[in-house]
C-alpha cells in the first residue's frame, strides 16, 4: 500500500515535470523580433488600411445626403416650386461625393503601395514562428522521451539490485517502475495520437489494452509471488508448496513433498526455497 501511495506521489511530480519541461523549452527558445523596416512595412499597410476605411465611410455618407439631397431637388421641380437653393445643396453634396470617392481611390491605391512588403514581412514573421514552434516541438519531444528513458532506467535498475540483495526496501522499487511507466506511456500516447486516432476502433481496442495490461499485471505478480513466497515460507517453517508448517521434518504432513535437499556444495541437509545453505553459506 506504501509503495502505490509512493507511486501515486511520484506521478504528480511527474505530471509537474511533465509540463514544465515545455514552459522550460518554450521561454528558451524566444521568438525573433521583427526588423525596423518590417515593423515600418506593417505599420504602413495598417495606417493605410485605416485611411481606406474612413475613406469608405465617407463614401457611403456623401452618397447618402447626394441621395437625399437630389430627392428634394427633384420633388420641387415636379411641384413646380422655387429650387434654386436645393440645386445648389445638391451640386455641393454631388462635388462632396466626387471628391469622397477620389479620397478613396487614393486610398486603395496607397494600401495596394503598401501591401506587397507588408505581405513580405509577415510571411516572414510567420515562417519564423512556425520554426521556432518546430524547434520548441521537437525539443520538448527529446527531453521528454529522455526523462522517461532515465526513469525506466532508473526504476529498473533499483528493481534488479534491490531484488538481488534480497532488500526490504524492494516493493518500494517498485513504485519507481510504476512511475516510469506511466510516464513513459504518458509520452508515447501524447505524440503518437498526433498521427493517428487510438479511438477509431472503439470499444474493442479498449478490451484489448485492458485484457493486455490484465495478463501483463498477473505475469509480473505470479513471477512475484513464485520468487518471494518460498523465502517467506521458510522464514516461517512452512512447506514451500503449500504453506502447511512442517517444522524439522524432511516431508510436508499437508501436501507429502520433500521439503528438504542435499546442498550442490557441501551435500548438507539444505530446506527447499531457502537462498543460501545453512552449512557452507552458498546460493
Amino acid at each position: 500500500m506504501l509503495a502505490l501511495v509512493l507511486a501515486v506521489f511520484l506521478l504528480i511530480g511527474g505530471v509537474w515535470a511533465y509540463q514544465e519541461i515545455d514552459d522550460k523549452v518554450r521561454s528558451a527558445i524566444p521568438a525573433t523580433e521583427p526588423t525596423q523596416a518590417e515593423r515600418v512595412a506593417l505599420r504602413t499597410l495598417e495606417e493605410a488600411m485605416q485611411q481606406r476605411f474612413v475613406a469608405d465611410d465617407k463614401v457611403r455618407r456623401t452618397r447618402s445626403e447626394l441621395e437625399l439631397r437630389r430627392e428634394a431637388y427633384r420633388t420641387a421641380l415636379d411641384a413646380g416650386e422655387p429650387a434654386a437653393a436645393l440645386r445648389t445643396r445638391y451640386r455641393a453634396a454631388e462635388s462632396e461625393f466626387e471628391r469622397a470617392r477620389t479620397e478613396r481611390r487614393a486610398a486603395g491605391q496607397a494600401e495596394q503601395a503598401a501591401r506587397p512588403a507588408a505581405t513580405a514581412a509577415q510571411k516572414r514573421i510567420d515562417r519564423d514562428a512556425d520554426e521556432r514552434r518546430d524547434r520548441q516541438e521537437l525539443v520538448t519531444f527529446l527531453l521528454r522521451t529522455g526523462a522517461a528513458l532515465v526513469f525506466l532506467l532508473v526504476g529498473y535498475v533499483l528493481l534488479t539490485r534491490l531484488r538481488d540483495r534480497g532488500s526490504r526496501w524492494f516493493p518500494l522499487s517498485g513504485s519507481a517502475v510504476i512511475f516510469a511507466s506511466v510516464f513513459a506511456f504518458v509520452v508515447a500516447v501524447d505524440y503518437l495520437t498526433d498521427y493517428f486516432d487510438p479511438f477509431d476502433a472503439g470499444i474493442l481496442l479498449l478490451a484489448l489494452l485492458g485484457a493486455a495490461a490484465t495478463l501483463v499485471a498477473f505475469w509480473l505478480l505470479q513471477r512475484y509471488l513464485a520468487r518471494r513466497l518460498p523465502l517467506r515460507r521458510v522464514r516461517r517453517h512452512q512447506c514451500p508448496y503449500c504453506g502447511f508448517p512442517v517444522g524439522d521434518h524432511e516431508r510436508c504432513e499437508g501436501c507429502g513433498r520433500e521439503v528438504q535437499s542435499p546442498c550442490p556444495h557441501c551435500a548438507a541437509p539444505r530446506r527447499i526455497g531457502a537462498p543460501f545453505c545453512g552449512a557452507c553459506g552458498k546460493a
